[in-house]
């Protein structure tokens, strides 16, 4: 089972990278596994910790994969590093080991300290359309534009019937991202 988080880490300048990623449990370790390259790869390597960040705003998601990295943080309890002020829960671990790998290498981690600071209020189709879309703009190098058409399609109908203004910003900012990266797929083609 893949949970959807929001990683924060740190650099070697203590600047703080924020990342949404899917993390895996291995007994009670948390498996976080950045593709190469990527910054959250070379921060874990760097410092060794992290902080895992469960939230509902799925905007900070959308606004991570569309360049729109300036979310409002707080310094962490236990690691050297921060924690998103909406986290409704957070985690902060250190690395036990790895497994390298050629393309994603898994950072095995203990738990150091973890708080929650808010209530989940319950699940809302937009948000899980929304992180649907997220995932799909990480992918569009891999995906034919059929395929994505045909999950936008499904997709936008949760948007229209449950979406609040979070879920409709951060649409907007993914559907934005999409049709500029099809508009380049297309200007390739052309010439």
């Amino acid at each position: 089972m893949i949970h959807e988080t929001v990683i924060t880490t740190i650099n070697e300048s203590n600047e703080c990278h924020i990342a949404p990623m899917g993390i895996r449990h291995d007994n009670d370790l948390f498996v976080i596994a950045p593709f190469k390259p990527s910054r959250t790869l070379d921060n874990l390597r760097v410092s060794g910790q992290a902080v895992i960040n469960m939230t509902d705003d799925v905007s900070i998601i959308a606004g991570c994969l569309t360049g729109r990295r300036d979310w409002p943080l707080a310094p962490a309890c236990k690691v050297d590093g921060y924690v998103l002020h909406a986290a409704l829960a957070h985690v902060e671990v250190e690395v036990v080991s790895v497994e390298e790998d050629a393309l994603r290498p898994r950072f095995f981690c203990r738990e150091v300290h973890s708080t929650a600071h808010a209530p989940f209020q319950g699940f809302n189709r937009a948000q899980a359309a929304v992180l649907e879309a997220a995932i799909l703009v990480s992918r569009l190098h891999m995906l034919s534009a059929e395929k994505i058409n045909s999950e936008i399609a499904y997709l936008q109908a949760a948007i229209d019937k449950t979406a609040g203004e979070r879920e409709r910003l951060a649409w907007g900012w993914l559907m934005e991202s999409m049709d500029e990266y099809m508009r380049a797929q297309q200007q390739r083609a052309q010439s």
